[in-house]
């Protein structure tokens, strides 16, 4: 079974972050099981941590929620991450926790770039912030992103059909990135198939 790892810095228990998580992890499963890949999802709710990360960059010890968030991505097949945007770029909360992340635990792991925004002007921070960032961890960062304005959460159907073809892109990209003695066979040979 894989594991993937859904990290939401939304600052809200229902927050357009945390909700664009939920159904990418959705859509994701769904679209493995079509390849007959069994999946499971494991929500990090950075809010939730938010003491903890301070505490840490402070006092340099990282709190067993840290370490169990640590481990809950080192143990990841893909993962996908989800910022709201604040003055053009990903919240706070968001780049402290990975401030607080060792970021090794990101190298080589297929990573799906999702942001929330007030308006779609806030579109391009995934290609500007998101990406260096990840970039510089050396994650395999699948080519389709999602980014989700307010409104689109007002008009779903958009919005299911970009989170459906992100989620079967990167479902795509996971099973290519897995080491050659846990593909299933046949495997997905050709870079050019994660484009799909």
């Amino acid at each position: 079974m894989l594991e993937l790892v859904v990290v939401s810095a939304g600052l809200g228990e229902h927050s357009s972050s945390t909700r664009l998580g939920e159904q990418l992890g959705r859509a994701t499963v769904a679209a493995l099981a079509d390849e007959g890949i069994q999946a499971k999802v494991t929500h990090l709710d950075v809010r939730l941590l938010a003491e903890d990360l301070v505490a840490q960059l402070i006092g340099r010890v990282a709190s067993p929620g840290v370490h169990e968030a640590q481990a809950a991505l080192l143990a990841a097949d893909g993962v996908i991450v989800v910022t709201p945007i604040y003055n053009g770029s990903f919240s706070g909360l968001f780049k402290l926790f990975f401030d607080c992340i060792d970021p090794r635990t990101m190298s080589g792991r297929p990573v799906m770039l999702a942001a929330t925004g007030g308006s779609p002007r806030h579109s391009l921070v995934i290609e500007n912030s998101l990406l260096p960032l990840f970039y510089y961890f050396k994650a395999l960062i699948v080519p389709t992103s999602v980014f989700a304005a307010a409104a689109d959460f007002a008009q779903p159907g958009d919005l299911e059909l970009r989170v459906q073809q992100a989620a079967a892109r990167f479902a795509r990209f996971v099973l290519v990135a897995r080491p050659p003695k846990q593909l299933p066979t046949p495997a997905i040979a050709d870079y050019d198939d994660l484009l799909g």
